[in-house]
């Protein structure tokens, strides 16, 4: 049996998808599995042999029209006896019907029902699309696929590489230990990371100098190395917080040559993961990670991967969750009223529990 899968394109939920993919792996163990992505999340995927080829693709580069045609031929050689669309877009359903895909299993989104052989109806509660988990969401489609009940338990690895990379950092800024903190039996302190960006949009965005404050009272009161990780796009970002926390043991990424797998080898050596809700929040949950995630705009059920060492923050105010890149009442009132104290008690929670655990 050929199977495709569409995944998703970003990064959370990328992550969150694991395992529905490995419910399909598990459950079609004679079957050739291709994903159709876009570069990056090959990247997040890295170290998994769930897939067994990988077909890249970007909808939004400049040919984009020209490359949408050699992806449908692309595809049309595969000859697809099934496929399994994680995006709801209504351009997915199209190309894996131009591709020629026998069956073609998503949900009815859109308008694009007609384009499916199977379709699945979101979960509605009076007559209103219901907050599912993406998680729950993807694993539907493994479902209606064949597949039996399967395991919650998201899951990411990292390359060799990757550990070089992080290596090197750990080595340059002179960060305490190389492996994970948290695991039973180690009772070394080790590395706090901070997430700080998010891709949605700035309603995510806790204030930096609340990030900055954190940073400082933890590697002064708990003397912690704190790490502050970033994409390509928030170096500065993270300059400005390390710049205001003004202590030695908080630093960033934002001079190393960065890319998805240093940050996930980043995470997965942390003994503590402070987060907005944007993707590298689920590595914690993959690996293991104690996190702490800072909610605003966004309603905490869409993103739950049923992490046990996790704490949701997020406060209870009649626009929240608005779900809106930008505050559309200009006051940002979901992330500037998490104050810089109940985060700290929240991270100190954390730690106690982490001590406990290891002195067990």
């Amino acid at each position: 049996m050929n199977i495709g899968v569409f995944l998703p394109n970003w990064v959370g939920d990328v992550v969150m998808a694991t395992p529905m993919l490995r419910a399909l792996r598990q459950h079609f163990a004679d079957a050739r599995l291709t994903g159709i992505m876009r570069p990056y999340v090959a990247e997040v995927l890295a170290g998994r042999s769930w897939l067994d080829e990988n077909i890249l693709c970007d909808p939004h580069a400049a040919d984009s029209n020209r490359r949408g045609w050699r992806l449908v031929r692309r595809l049309r050689r595969e000859r697809f006896d099934m496929a399994l669309l994680l995006p709801n877009s209504w351009r997915t359903a199209l190309v894996a019907r131009a591709a020629g895909a026998g069956q073609r299993i998503g949900y009815a989104r859109g308008g694009r029902g007609w384009l499916l052989t199977r379709q699945l109806q979101p979960l509605k509660v009076a007559g209103r699309s219901a907050p599912v988990s993406a998680l729950d969401y993807f694993l539907e489609l493994a479902y209606a696929a064949g597949c039996p009940a399967a395991s919650k338990q998201v899951e990411l690895a990292t390359l060799p590489t990757d550990e070089q990379a992080a290596d090197a950092v750990w080595q340059k800024l002179q960060l305490p230990g190389a492996g994970p903190p948290h695991a039973a039996g180690s009772a070394q302190p080790g590395v706090i990371v901070l997430n700080t960006g998010g891709a949605f949009g700035s309603a995510k965005l806790w204030p930096t100098p609340y990030f900055a404050a954190l940073a400082q009272q933890m590697a002064r009161v708990d003397g912690r190395h704190v790490l502050v990780i970033c994409g390509p796009h928030e170096r500065e970002l993270a300059r400005q917080i390390v710049d205001a926390a003004g202590h030695p043991r908080v630093q960033s990424l934002a001079e190393e040559t960065l890319s998805i797998g240093l940050s996930k080898a980043c995470v997965r050596r942390a003994e503590l993961m402070v987060t907005t809700d944007s993707g590298p929040r689920h590595f914690a949950a993959a690996f293991g990670v104690p996190v702490v995630t800072l909610f605003g705009p966004t309603h905490i059920g869409l993103s739950e991967n049923y992490h046990p060492r996790a704490v949701h923050l997020q406060r209870d105010l009649p626009c929240v969750p608005c779900q809106q890149r930008t505050c559309p009442l200009g006051h940002h009132r979901c992330m500037r009223d998490l104050s810089i104290e109940e985060v700290y008690r929240a991270v100190r929670r954390q730690l106690q529990t982490t001590e406990v655990e290891q002195a067990a």
